[in-house]
Formats: structure tokens, sequence, C-alpha cells
């Protein structure tokens, strides 16, 4: 982890990006810049087509009826690049393309639309079946009982039916999950909305009358939760799980197939030593951007930059985001969680039936209460008043930075940063 202290010699800036536009920052001269460390960009079409096929190789499938499942448009993982090599090595290995169905894993997102799709996947989207997943079509799972937390395990029917299963996604940083991709490609990205709800409200801790502590990013063991995905996938684990490595820019930088929780965890360390930071450094003005399209495509996506930032604003400090947000909130049932009047009371409500990104609204409230935030965003002012926090202009967060005078620490990229303290 790299961080520019200060330096009276000269003065710092930092370059943030907001949506898909740059915009410099000149920062005072005790301020410090926290950077991810960028993995080195090793993987080529040639290089991945090797591993796939070292993989199956060693798997010796049947290629009757593959399932391939894919993240949408929020978690993209280089798609028109090595989407086709995996294809043409399935091909290779005897597979037919009418025997191949992709699978979109929006878990609760909303559907793509044809252009966006045509973007995220390329021309394969054209070429190929495409399943878009909806997690309210109830008739297409099939009941295989219940984790030890009693979440229920609603497989798709044509999942099960598939002779190999594939998950082909990036490993990242999830505020409450540990870690996002992998597992979490077929549940929740393929689960039963009622399923989804009962696993995050795990995130909930009712005899504290709190989020749960365990549920940190980074954190597997003892993470209800994340122990809670866990055990789903022993129901129907992928044969072969492709993990991808990506740098802040959302660059694939490697892709590791394998199969197996090893495999998955081994992943999962590989993205943490590039961005976990180790320390317990609090500063009075944090300015965080979060990284740009498509991290601020809209406000849920948006919620993990923003609370990996708080992290590092001390107790009454300031957290300035840019977060651009032309997609909007990205949730209908986000914003009426503000509308329960206070934290007890939304609380309560949510953890006797948890709905939607309810805990996503209390951890913003849990947020609001502790810190001052405030946002460069295309949201309304009334949006934003609503979640509790100020809206303000590029101009005015500029002026925030240069009249700052205690301690502040810039983050070009608060969307994959994250802060660990053990």
């Amino acid at each position: 982890m790299k961080s520019n202290a200060r330096n009276s010699q000269r003065k710092l800036s930092v370059i943030f990006k907001y949506g898909t536009e740059k915009f410099p920052f000149t920062l005072p001269d005790q301020a410090e810049i926290l950077r991810v460390n960028e993995p080195e960009t090793r993987i080529t079409a040639p290089e991945f087509a090797l591993k796939i096929r070292y993989a199956l190789e060693r798997s010796d499938p049947s290629f009757k009826n593959v399932a391939v499942v894919l993240a949408d448009k929020s978690r993209l993982c280089g798609y028109p690049e090595f989407l086709p090599v995996l294809l043409d090595t399935l091909e290779n290995f005897g597979a037919l393309w009418d025997g191949i169905t992709v699978f979109i894993a929006y878990g609760t997102h909303r559907r793509q639309t044809h252009e966006e799709c045509l973007s995220a996947y390329g021309d394969t989207y054209k070429k190929l079946r495409f399943i878009h997943h909806d997690c309210m079509d109830n008739n297409c799972f099939v009941n295989l009982g219940k984790t030890s937390r009693d979440t229920p395990v609603l497989i798709r029917r044509d999942i099960l039916k598939a002779d190999f299963l594939i998950t082909f996604g990036a490993i990242s940083h999830h505020y409450f999950a540990g870690y996002g991709g992998g597992r979490k490609m077929i549940f929740p990205g393929l689960g039963q909305r009622e399923a989804i709800y009962h696993n995050h409200g795990l995130f909930l801790d009712p005899d504290r009358h709190t989020l749960s502590p365990f549920c940190q990013s980074g954190v597997l063991d003892g993470n209800p939760l994340a122990e809670d995905l866990a055990e789903y996938e022993t129901f129907l684990p992928a044969d072969l799980a492709i993990h991808g490595i990506l740098d802040s820019m959302g660059n694939v930088c490697d892709l590791l197939p394998g199969i197996g929780t090893d495999h998955f965890r081994k992943a999962c360390a590989q993205h943490g030593k590039n961005c976990e930071l180790f320390f317990n450094m609090e500063y009075d003005l944090v300015i965080a951007s979060c990284g740009g399209y498509p991290k601020d495509i809209n406000f849920i996506q948006s919620h993990k930059a923003i609370d990996n930032a708080a992290k590092f604003v001390r107790d009454g400090g300031r957290l300035i985001v840019l977060a651009e947000c032309f997609d909007g909130v990205g949730s209908k049932t986000f914003l009426p969680w503000f509308d329960m009047g206070d934290w007890g009371r939304a609380f309560h409500k949510l953890s006797e039936n948890y709905e939607g990104n309810g805990g996503t609204a209390l951890s913003m409230m849990s947020k609001s209460q502790r810190i001052k935030i405030l946002m460069v965003t295309k949201l309304s002012d009334s949006v934003c008043e609503t979640m509790g926090v100020e809206k303000i202009s590029m101009d005015r967060a500029k002026m925030h930075v240069k009249q700052s005078s205690g301690s502040l620490a810039a983050i070009p990229n608060a969307g994959v940063l994250i802060k660990r303290t053990a």
C-alpha cells in the first residue's frame, strides 16, 4: 500500500474520477494520498486459454449442457476479450455452442438493456443464448432445503440440469459479505429474492440491536453472512470457477481458474494484498472518489466507496465523496427506510422482515450519525437530504480541501481501498 505523505517542497495534486470525467485537485501540504498497490498485468488471451485447457484436462468434464454464469454491468471482468477465449476452449474440448447457456447473475439488480449487454459482453451476446436472471420468478427454482442459518436453498432448475457449471467474475471486497465474486455468482447472483433477503439479514445483530460487527470487508471467518454463503455453496458448487484479479481501473490483471473453497480464498487473498491497508490513522477530512464509472453508476454501488472511505474519518470529522450516480439511487427499496423516522424504528422493522437495500440504508444512517458527509453528485437535493448528506458542487469541494487546516487524506479510488485494523 502506498501513502504519499506530506511534502513541503511541492504542492501535492491528485486526479479524481467522477463518472467518465477526471478532475484535478491541489492538496494542502499536510495531505496524504492513499492509493492501492496496482497488480501487475500478466494475463493474455493465449495464457488464459492455456489455464482453461489445463483446468479442463484435470476435470475431464461432460459438455452436453454447459452453464456459464457472468456478472452484470456493475461487476465487469473483461468479458468482451476473455469470454470468447473461454468459449473457444470449451468448443475445442467438445462443447457445442447450442449446448452452452450464459446466465447473467443480477441478484436483485435490474435487468440490463440490449445496448448495456452488448457493451458488457461484446459480440458474444449476439451469438449465444443469454438468460437474464429474475430473482422474483419463483417458478424457475427448485427447493433443496435450508442452511443451518435457515436461508432457503432455492436453485434455478436449468442450472441444476447443467452437466458443467462455470462461474466467471471478478473478486472484490464486499462491505458485509467479506468478498464478492466467486461463490456469490450463484448465490445471491442467481438467487431467489426472499432467500437473498434472508442471507442479507444476517448483517443485522438483533441481540446487540446494531449491525453485526463481524460483517466486514475482507472478513470471511466469523462473518455470519459469509459463512452462510459458504454453506449455501455446498449445495451446488461450481465445476470451474474463474476468479478475476482487477486493478483499480477495472482492468483484468489475472484470471485464476480452479475449484473449491481453498481456491476462492487464495484469490481473495491475492486481491486483498493489493488494496488492504492495515493501520489505525483517522483524519479530520477525507476526500474520496468512488473511482469513476461504473463504480459510481448509482448510489447503491457508490455506497461501497463511501463505507470504505468513512472508516478513515475520525468521529465528528468530514467526508467528501465524488459519486456521479447518473443512474440514480439504483434501488426502489433504499430511500423508504429513511422515512421510518429514526434508526431504531428502521432496525426493528428490518430485523423482523429484511427487504431490499435496508441494510445499506442502516449502514448509511450509522455513518451520517458519526461523521458529516458531503457529496458531489447528480442525485437531487431532496434525495441527498433524505439520506442525511449535503450536496455540494465540485468547486465547493475544492474549497473545503483548500481551507482545511487539520489532518487530511485523499483517496482516488475508495471503491477498492480497504482499511483493516486486524
